[in-house]
């Protein structure tokens, strides 16, 4: 056993490796570094605190400050006389913050059951993990008030708006529509969206941890509610050209169809119908022909409704007389490789006569007279071959080619308004050329406060007189329209029957129409009837579009109190003014 009582005893703190010395510099590095980051923090904390104190509170005030979207409410549209057409009614919204809506099967049964809503489709996306979802837009606020009632977890509501249209299918095309989100999609709604559309205002609310607001801090902005549009629209002469088209393409067995009603002094739009049409209320299941606009957006070739016009240039340049015999015989004429026949062979018409009975082949000898630059320049001054700029969606400029590459063929056509295309708005523009001063004024979808200036001058005043006495001629009984006569007024106008283009040939299908204004001795309305496809046996304009015409013109003239300028003739069963029987037919005077 070893003794080690004599053996020298160390001390701890004599330990060698304790006895080794460090640099000085290195503690004192060291005590620098720990002071360095002290200074940081306490400086960032008196910046933060006192100098800057604004990123703190941003970031309290965000666990629990919320800015929430005040709806404003989109501008009604009414008529020219106030009779509203389109007005937001207000709604609500239920969402839900899926993380917070911790809901019961019995809760979520009857959530269900009060929106409507499938329950998986409902427990899908109460399950989402997205922070924010709708559960359903647009509902009645009375239905909306149940579903607070409830006060569920994670559920909550904001005010929004649906737009109702309460004349329905009657103004459909004319007014258009909106989405889910109050943005116009169609029509007027997304012509004057700018104007319609109000900017929403925002109010700052405290919410606890489950989304439920415990404050309301106050306003921050207010909404600025849409701008009203007053349309020139007159409602009793849109009901009327609706219901009357809709009747003809019924009775006609047509494809579609479309009136347009213009006031002759201000360029307004009083009526725009086309058939067929759809319930902006319900849009489930719409077609893209139901949404067509096609008074704007279709084009077709106008036929002999075009004849006026070169016959007006002839008139304009002084290559004819309103007397100036024409030789239409054999009824039929070669030009090249091509034959242009009339429907009834004639022989010897005058240009008044030519208008009357509605000759191609003395058109195309009125309008040989002519250049293609004159004939181009015209068509251009009347509106064809570009955009109406009335800003419907979807306007067409229509097919007129430059003059330049005409040929006498395609000259010859154009004249009798084939080869060329325009739409039913631009053909009613241009006939305005006749009913005013020989000029035109741009079109207006909202009413206009006084009569335009912006007139362009086309024809003259002699050759408007002369051109209505032709187009009177028109619908007189040896013309081609006598039913689009109406009783106690004058009527002129011109009717349109042409082949319809199919894969660039002509198809035994037809396009009726008819243009014309009263009353003729100082016009005040034109109106524009188009019948697609008539396949009822009839399809020439003058039996399928003149019936419509008469019935518009006279409803709408009889409407706005227009003072009648021709007699009536009464026949022998209808009584006299003392209530007897008359003997024969008679006149009644001018009312």
């Amino acid at each position: 056993m070893m003794n080690f009582s004599g053996a020298r005893a160390h001390k701890f703190a004599e330990s060698p490796v304790l006895k080794l010395r460090l640099p000085a510099w290195r503690s004192r590095l060291m005590a620098l570094l720990i002071l360095t980051c002290f200074a940081t923090l306490i400086g960032r904390s008196f910046y933060l605190q006192v100098l800057n104190n604004d990123f703190l509170k941003e970031k309290g005030e965000s666990r629990y400050l919320r800015d929430l979207e005040i709806s404003a409410s989109r501008g009604s549209i009414a008529d020219r006389h106030g009779d509203v057409l389109a007005i937001s009614t207000p709604m609500k919204s239920v969402w839900a913050m899926p993380a917070d809506a911790r809901l019961s099967q019995e809760q979520t049964k009857l959530l269900a059951r009060l929106l409507e809503m499938d329950i998986k489709e409902l427990s899908r996306k109460l399950a989402s993990d997205k922070s924010f979802v709708f559960l359903k837009r647009q509902l009645p606020p009375d239905v909306a008030e149940q579903v607070a009632a409830q006060k569920l977890p994670g559920i909550g509501q904001d005010k929004e708006y649906r737009r109702f249209y309460p004349s329905g299918e009657m103004t459909a095309h004319i007014v258009g529509f909106t989405g889910i989100d109050d943005k116009g999609l169609e029509g007027v709604e997304l012509a004057f969206q700018g104007q319609l559309l109000g900017h929403p205002g925002s109010r700052r609310v405290i919410k606890d941890r489950r989304g439920q607001i415990v404050e309301d801090v106050g306003s921050i902005k207010l909404p600025q509610d849409g701008k009203d549009i007053r349309l020139a629209l007159d409602s009793k002469i849109q009901y009327l050209a609706y219901s009357r088209l809709k009747q003809a393409v019924v009775d006609f067995k047509a494809k579609a169809g479309g009136v347009v009603v213009v006031d002759v002094n201000s360029g307004e739009i009083l009526a725009l119908a086309n058939w067929p049409t759809y319930n902006p209320n319900n849009r489930e299941r719409l077609s893209g022909a139901q949404l067509r606009n096609r008074a704007v957006t279709d084009t077709f070739e106008p036929g002999s409704t075009l004849k006026p016009f070169s016959v007006a240039l002839a008139l304009e340049s002084g290559k004819v007389r309103f007397d100036t015999v024409i030789n239409c015989a054999p009824g039929r004429m070669t030009i090249g490789n091509a034959t242009i026949s009339d429907a009834h062979p004639h022989d010897n018409l005058t240009v008044a006569q030519v208008i009357q009975k509605s000759s191609n082949v003395g058109t195309v000898k009125i309008a040989s007279a002519l250049t293609p630059k004159q004939m181009w320049g015209m068509f251009e001054a009347v509106g064809f071959g570009q955009v109406s700029q009335l800003g419907f969606p979807g306007e067409v400029s229509g097919r007129l080619r430059p003059w330049k590459s005409w040929r006498p063929i395609e000259q010859a056509t154009m004249s009798y308004g084939h080869g060329i295309s325009v739409s039913l708005m631009q053909l009613a523009r241009a006939y305005t050329v006749f009913a005013r001063e020989g000029n035109v004024v741009p079109l207006s979808l909202t009413k206009v406060d006084s009569n335009p200036v912006e007139a362009v001058q086309v024809f003259s005043q002699q050759t408007v007189r002369e051109m209505r006495a032709m187009l009177e001629m028109a619908v007189q009984a040896e013309g081609t329209a006598p039913k689009a006569q109406i009783p106690g007024y004058r009527v002129a106008g011109k009717t349109g029957t042409a082949y319809k283009l199919e894969g660039g040939q002509y198809v035994r299908k037809y396009v009726a129409s008819f243009v014309g204004f009263a009353p003729v001795s100082n016009p005040r309305l034109v109106v524009a009837i188009m019948i697609d496809e008539p396949g009822s046996g009839q399809h020439y304009g003058g039996d399928v579009a003149g019936p419509v015409f008469s019935k518009v013109m006279g409803g709408a003239l009889r409407t706005l109190g227009i003072a009648q300028d021709a007699a009536v003739q009464v026949t022998r069963d209808e009584k006299d003014e003392s209530g007897k029987l008359a003997k024969g037919p008679v006149e009644k005077e001018k009312l």
